[in-house]
């Protein structure tokens, strides 16, 4: 079963077996979803590159730009919660970053709590496989900054709510017992990378600081995506996660 998973004995392969020794180039890194955003950046900003995610369907660049006097990441991460963690590992293991800062879109659970505010997850319920090779088993994993990035979102005055979120690997199997039984639970939104990725930075000791930004709304009733698009590529997003990064401290 995938709650097994688990296992503290040494792993057969590393990242040094395909990247040689690891690079300490930058402490800070964004991980991004939207193509667009990372676009705008490099058209922008003075950006530079810094390393390589490397696969066999194709590499990711990461780039390095400045903002407010701090040399920051970031490069374009896959969808779903196996490739996004891999990925935020392997960019640590090749550029040396152990703060990162994710962000994203999300479908809302609860559109009145969520409606016109930024979402700063708290716990994620563990829809997913990754996080189950990173921590032990258990239905939800604690986000551990949320407190932290509450506190620099007030900081800038920028709206925001607290909550459960759900990390799904199957977006078009959110089925309405499913979105009842997490709202039930006090589930907020759902999304698709957050558990295993936070379940890959406690297990390291990285820092990780996320936030989301609702577009779809799922509810028994039905489905609606009217604003899916500015929750994936809003400009906005993208500068409050360079201040966000700009702020982080030791």
């Amino acid at each position: 079963m995938i709650t097994d998973c688990y296992d503290e004995t040494e792993a057969i392969t590393n990242a040094e077996s395909f990247y040689g020794k690891q690079r300490h180039i930058v402490d800070k890194c964004l991980i991004m979803f939207s193509q667009q955003l990372h676009n705008y950046l490099l058209d922008n900003f003075e950006c530079k590159p810094i390393g390589v995610i490397g696969a066999c369907n194709g590499n990711v660049p990461i780039y390095a730009l400045e903002y407010k006097g701090e040399n920051i990441a970031f490069y374009l991460s896959g969808l779903g919660s196996a490739i996004a963690s891999g990925m935020c590992y392997e960019a640590h293991w090749v550029v040396g970053a152990a703060k990162f800062i994710m962000f994203g879109s999300c479908g809302s659970l609860d559109n009145d709590k969520t409606k016109g505010r930024f979402i700063i997850p708290t716990e994620s319920f563990r829809g997913e496989g990754a996080s189950y090779y990173y921590a032990p088993p258990n239905d939800y994993i604690k986000i551990k900054n949320c407190d932290k990035l509450a506190g620099m979102f007030e900081k800038l005055g920028i709206p925001y709510v607290k909550g459960r979120v759900w990390t799904t690997d199957s977006m078009l199997r959110e089925t309405r017992g499913l979105v009842a039984k997490r709202k039930d639970e006090g589930c907020i939104a759902v999304e698709m990378e957050l558990a295993g990725v936070q379940a890959v930075c406690r297990f390291y000791g990285f820092e990780l600081y996320d936030f989301l930004e609702a577009g779809d709304v799922l509810a028994e009733s039905g489905y609606e995506v009217e604003g899916l698009n500015e929750a994936n590529h809003g400009i906005g997003k993208l500068m409050i996660a360079l201040d966000i990064a700009s702020e982080i401290n030791e």
